[in-house]
This record gives structure tokens, sequence and C-alpha cells, in this order.
């Protein structure tokens, strides 16, 4: 069952537009998703969400605002009639893009039985931490691409929730953005994964998609029982879609649970429920590719020689990624392997079977 607790507001610790970090009367911290709570001001009584906090969660130590007791009324206006976050206190009309003109940016009709991606490249993550990486390998090897981010709704929810998102659009190391499902925030708001796809090369214009699910991944010691399998079928749909579906696999030789060391579980078992033939690129010499099984491939990149040291080129954009805590000196065969995938995609953008080295 959820807690609630009523604390003052005490502090402003950062905004940008879509949340507001505060800290609260009792020294605990507290973030507020501005589309769905309003702002908040120093002073104001607040009903916090205190659960994930008080299970130890991975939430990073933070409450979430649930009501602002300053303010009896809240009115915002949402763009459309598609509501996410539907039948819950906080359902908020978001839109969609697809409830408005169904037509591409070049004025093409998107009523097609399926829409067609045109071979894009589309790189499938299972984890949050994988966009950063593949962005600046993205632009180090083709900067004049645009590349989309879209989030599912298998973690946060919010796309405001993520810094690493804020940080990457400052940096405009990506074009747009596209939350789908439950997810929400983003330039575009889609319905479905798929028609999330779709709106990025469509309306974006995206020249290569980056699909993963916001921070937070969900994962048990069960093969299923992991938010990474929907991995899985969005391989599946981007191929019915006529897109390149690359997967980012996820791997690791610091990880101290044996399932996830080497090739983890997650992505093992996402591939083992796809049914569609995906690119699974990998580090050259890193002893992985024995474990991808068909009709996945696997294909083995040399990735220093395709862009040099990641955590160099991490540094040279500004941005600090970790994944699980770790920084790519912590565990460089995981930043390898998402920047495997990168190198990949970007070869299959450029239609070349070599990058320039950086």
């Amino acid at each position: 069952m959820p807690s609630y607790h009523t604390h003052r507001v005490v502090e402003i610790l950062g905004e940008r537009p879509g949340i507001e970090r505060v800290r609260l009367d009792d020294g605990s911290r507290a973030y507020a998703v501005t589309s769905l709570v309003g702002s908040v001001e120093v002073g104001d009584e607040v009903v916090v969400n205190t659960t994930a906090v008080e299970l130890g969660l991975g939430t990073g130590g933070w409450h979430v605002v649930h009501w602002n007791l300053a303010r009896r009324e809240l009115v915002m206006p949402g763009r459309g009639h598609i509501m996410k976050l539907r039948y819950t206190s906080l359902q908020v009309d978001t839109g969609a893009a697809e409830e408005d003109d169904p037509h591409d940016a070049d004025g093409h009709d998107l009523m097609p039985v399926l829409p067609d991606l045109h071979g894009t490249p589309v790189m499938v993550g299972g984890l949050h931490s994988q966009v950063g990486v593949l962005a600046v390998v993205l632009a180090r090897l083709v900067p004049e691409a645009r590349v989309s981010y879209v989030m599912t709704d298998g973690a946060a929810l919010p796309l405001a929730l993520s810094d690493l998102i804020a940080d990457l659009r400052a940096r405009a190391l990506l074009a747009g953005t596209v939350t789908c499902g439950h997810a929400f925030g983003g330039e575009l708001e889609a319905v479905s994964v798929p028609s999330g796809l779709h709106l990025a090369v469509a309306q974006q214009r995206a020249d290569l998609v980056i699909c993963a699910m916001g921070p937070g991944v969900v994962g048990t010691a069960t093969p299923l029982g992991t938010t990474a399998v929907e991995v899985a079928p969005i391989v599946d749909a981007v191929a019915a879609l006529g897109g390149r579906p690359v997967v980012v696999a996820r791997a690791s030789a610091a990880d101290p649970r044996p399932r996830h060391r080497g090739l983890s579980h997650h992505t093992q078992t996402a591939l083992a429920l796809a049914s569609r033939p995906a690119d699974v690129p990998l580090p050259e010499g890193s002893g992985l590719a024995g474990s991808v099984i068909a009709p996945h491939r696997a294909i083995e990149i040399d990735v220093e020689d395709a862009i040099g040291d990641i955590a160099a080129l991490l540094d040279e954009f500004g941005l600090r990624v970790t994944t699980m805590g770790r920084g790519p000196l912590d565990d460089p065969l995981s930043f390898r392997t998402v920047a495997a995938a990168a190198v990949h995609a970007a070869r299959l953008h450029t239609g070349s079977g070599t990058v320039a080295p950086a």
C-alpha cells in the first residue's frame, strides 16, 4: 500500500520545464511533476508519496509531490482528448500526435495499413543509461544525422524526470523526443511504441532512432520478471515496419550478480522472445558473440578503433553517465557494448562498411 505524508516546502533545490525539486521541513527531498500537480513554492504545504524511499528503492531518495495543499483548484487545459495515466487521480489529457493531421512532414498520407520506417536503424535498449552513450557516439560518427529518442512506459513515466535527456537536449544531441503509452512529456505524445517509432521518422525526420524506457528498470532474478523483456516486441515491431532493429545489449564484467555478468540475462531473454532477426553488435574480442542465439546476428565491432576512449568521449561532451552506479572506468565492458550498437547503427545509416575513426 502507498504511504503519504504532509510536509512544508522550505527550499527550492532546482527546476526546469516539467519538474521542480524541493527540500521539505524534515530535511527530506521531493520532486513535483508540474504538468500533473502544478508548481510549488517555499511555504507551501504538500502531500508527498513516500513509499519508494521507505522501501529503499532506486529513486535516489526523493519523495513525490502528490498534491499542493496551498491551492484549492488546478486547471491546466490539455492538448487533446487522449488521456495518459488513465483512470487514476492524476490522469492528464496530454493529447497524442495521432490525433493531428494524418500526414507526415512532407505531406504524405499516414494511413496505409502499416507505415514504413524505410530501413531506419532503430537501437532498442533495455536500460535508460544506454541512451547517453548511444547519443554521444552517434554525434561523433554521424554528426549530421537527426536522432530521436522514443521513450516507452516501461519505467519512469514523466520524461521530465530524466536528467540525462535534459542534458542531451541541452547539448543538441537529440533532434526530438517521443513518449509512448502512459509515458508523457515528449515533444510528441504517442499512443503506442510502434506509432512512436513511426512518428519519430515521419514527423521528426529522424535518421536514427533510440528506443528505450525511462529511468528505473524493474528486474528480478526470474527470466521474465523484468521490464527489459519489452525489447522483444519492439524488435519485432521495428522489423514489421521496415526498420532495421539493432539490439543494444546489456553486458558487464563488474556486476556482482552472476545473471548480469557477460551478456545479461535481460538481453538473452529478450532475444529468445523476439521472433524477427535483429543485429546484436558486441565489442570485438569480448567473447559475448557465442551467447547470441538464432535468428539474431552477432556483429563484432572494434569500438576503440571507431571512437577511441569512451570515457574521454563522454567528458568531451560534458556528460556523466553511470549504469547501476558504475561509470565507464568501473565497467568498461558495459559501455563498450553500448557503444558497439551505436557504431553499427551509424554504419547502417551511412551505408558504408566502415566509419572513419575519431
